[in-house]
């Protein structure tokens, strides 16, 4: 293999840019020429391909986002769109394929792959829903941005004696609210995965309001349903004075934590060593701090599974 390209698509992650960075630099280190698609399969389709360098991927492991941009397209899921998107790689004379970012991707990934095109898929999304692997690019940072706005949103709740709703991303998933609020200490966190007790969620409200507690917190992943709903009927249920903040895309942006910096630089590398291993339609991992590879049709097919043990915990430790 003498040609690869590297693509992200979908929502942005940080980390992206530390995955694109080790790609090529892992790529020419061995030789091999690497080609930025920008913009994501939309791109593809048009074209939008120019051949990187070492110093095209130079001071963008600490910048968010992506520097290939990315683009959602429905016209990439038809056959007509796959039909272009080959034509363009032909063009460009490029034999593999690595696509970062989450399922949708992947999708696209597994369509190629089956059309004679070798891709490898690197999960990039904060909302860390992927099966087949511990941790996802961007989740660590998107985690860390959650818990220092929330601890900000404490020191007024405090002040102000208010109860708080906080409603974070993951709109099929709550790994995001459950790993923040057990961080932060919330009082109750509402996840897709689980249904809710509203009832319990004011009983362990009232229940702290008698014990003295001046203030409290609720995590609310957007899965679940409205912040500011959540909101009225807690307040409307207690007369506690009740506050709602949603973070929305403050949570994707921002400086890649050490954690996804070192994991995207890991995932890339690995994904160029599989197409010279001559694999296709595979999507690297990370399990047990060990790098793994999975096919993408199976991953595709599992759902994500959150940890249960730590909802469990997360009850236990906000009585």
């Amino acid at each position: 293999m003498k040609k690869i390209g590297v693509l992200t698509s979908g929502g942005d992650a940080p980390g992206m840019n530390a995955a694109i960075r080790a790609v090529v630099r892992k790529a020419i280190f061995h030789g091999i020429e690497v080609y930025g698609i920008y913009n994501g399969y939309q791109g593809l389709m048009e074209g939008n391909i120019e051949k990187l360098e070492i110093g095209s991927v130079g001071d963008i492991i600490q910048r968010g986002g992506t520097m290939l941009y990315s683009a959602r397209s429905e016209k990439f899921k038809t056959e007509e769109g796959q039909k272009v998107a080959i034509e363009q790689l032909n063009k460009f004379g490029i034999e593999g394929l690595i696509v970062i970012g989450g399922d949708g991707s992947f999708q696209g990934a597994v369509k190629l792959t089956e059309k004679g095109y070798p891709c490898i898929g690197v999960p990039g999304t904060i909302d860390n829903d992927i099966p087949g692997t511990d941790f996802t690019i961007g989740f660590d940072t998107a985690l860390n941005t959650i818990i220092d706005a929330i601890d900000k949103i404490r020191d007024t709740a405090t002040s102000h004696e208010r109860t708080y709703v906080i409603e974070v991303m993951g709109r099929d998933a709550g790994d995001l609210a459950l790993w923040a609020g057990l961080a932060d200490g919330a009082e109750s966190i509402l996840i897709p995965e689980k249904p809710h007790d509203f009832d319990m969620v004011i009983d362990r409200l009232k229940r702290g309001h008698e014990r003295g507690k001046k203030h409290s917190i609720i995590v609310l992943a957007e899965g679940v349903g409205k912040g500011m709903d959540l909101g009225e009927k807690i307040q409307e249920s207690t007369a506690m004075e009740t506050r709602v903040t949603v973070l929305g895309h403050i949570q994707r942006g921002g400086r890649p934590t050490g954690q996804d910096r070192v994991l995207a630089s890991r995932l890339g590398a690995k994904a160029v060593d599989l197409l010279m291993e001559g694999k296709a339609g595979r999507m690297v991992g990370i399990q047990n701090n060990e790098l793994v590879d999975h096919e993408i049709t199976q991953v595709l097919t599992h759902k994500h599974e959150l940890d249960m043990n730590m909802v469990n915990l997360a009850n236990e430790l906000s009585i």
